[in-house]
Order: C-alpha cells, then sequence, then structure tokens
C-alpha cells in the first residue's frame, strides 16, 4: 500500500530559536515502510541530507519562496536488511533471556526501551522484543554496537525481534 507523505513543519520550531531536529527524527520513526518524508523549513537543511541519507533517503529541494524550503526524503533502498538469518551471528543461540513488550508504545519509545534491554544484557544474551513496526533505525544501532539480531514482520503488522548481545558497549 503506498502511504502519502508524511508532512512536517519545522518552520515555527525554528523561528522560535528551537532545535527540530528531535522532532524531524521523530518524525522519520514514524513513517510507514516506503514512506516519504516531506519537510517545510527556513533555510535548505543540508547537513540533514547525510543524515539522512546514510539512513536510506534521497533529498529532493525546492526553494518555495521568502527563503523556506520543501525538501522530499525519500526511501531509496528497501525499508529495511533482510532479516532471514541472523546478522553477523553463527551457532545456535540461547533462549531469550528477557522478553519486552513495545508494541503499544510509541517511537521513540520502542528503540529506547529495546537498546536499554540490550544493553542490560552479559554478552551472548538473546533479548526478544515485541515492536510495533519494523526497526528500520534499530538495525544499524544494533550492529553498530556489535549485537547481532534476527527478526520478522509479524500477521498483525507489528515485528519480532531477537537480539543477542555481542562483546562491543559502543558504537563504532
Amino acid at each position: 500500500m503506498d502511504h502519502p507523505p508524511y508532512d512536517l513543519d519545522v518552520r515555527p520550531i525554528l523561528r522560535e530559536g528551537g532545535e527540530p531536529f528531535s522532532a524531524i527524527m521523530e518524525a522519520v520513526a514514524a513513517l510507514a515502510p516506503g514512506q516519504s518524508l516531506r519537510l517545510l523549513a527556513t533555510f535548505k537543511p543540508l547537513p540533514l541530507f547525510q543524515v539522512l541519507g546514510a539512513r536510506g533517503f534521497e533529498a529532493a529541494a525546492r526553494e518555495i519562496g521568502n527563503g523556506d524550503w520543501e525538501v522530499l526524503f525519500t526511501p531509496v533502498r528497501p525499508a529495511g536488511p533482510q532479516a532471514e538469518a541472523p546478522q553477523g551471528a553463527s551457532g545456535e543461540w540461547p533462549e531469550p533471556s528477557q522478553r519486552i513488550d513495545c508494541r503499544d508504545m510509541v517511537p521513540p519509545e520502542p528503540m529506547a526501551k529495546t537498546m536499554e534491554a540490550v544493553e542490560a544484557l552479559v554478552p551472548g544474551q538473546t533479548l526478544e522484543a515485541l515492536l510495533p513496526r519494523e526497526p528500520r533505525f534499530l538495525f544499524p544501532e544494533l550492529e553498530g554496537r556489535g549485537h547481532a539480531w534476527k527478526g520478522e514482520a509479524q500477521p498483525d503488522g507489528s515485528y519480532r525481534i531477537v537480539i543477542r548481545r555481542g562483546g562491543r558497549t559502543e558504537a563504532t
């Protein structure tokens, strides 16, 4: 199913002297697989092009008058990595030592709770998390910290992920 772009106008935040980055990242986290983000800003947000480009988005910007800009961030690669086999893992996985259900949470709470639970494990232990949707932004965080994962979409649209804690605790 095609979704219309998610519209986010950060001009009021910018005009009040605020920093809209967290609102932008929350909007990105709330996108449905394949959905674009239409951002309205008081300037051409070039640094954001690189940040979202690293997350699989292509930017198309145009000035819309009075110094304001409209930027459409469109996903250019699949919504998430293929997770049939555990990422960076080999051998048998132990039974999850902890299970969490984040399906009733709104972004960014599911990702934050999942990362907190993973970091509390000892290396080699596993966590099973039920999330409201595919956690596209969780995958690179896990891999960057040396954790392995495997996951699958559930029939109800939620996502089940099993994460094995690696030995590193900080992103590389």
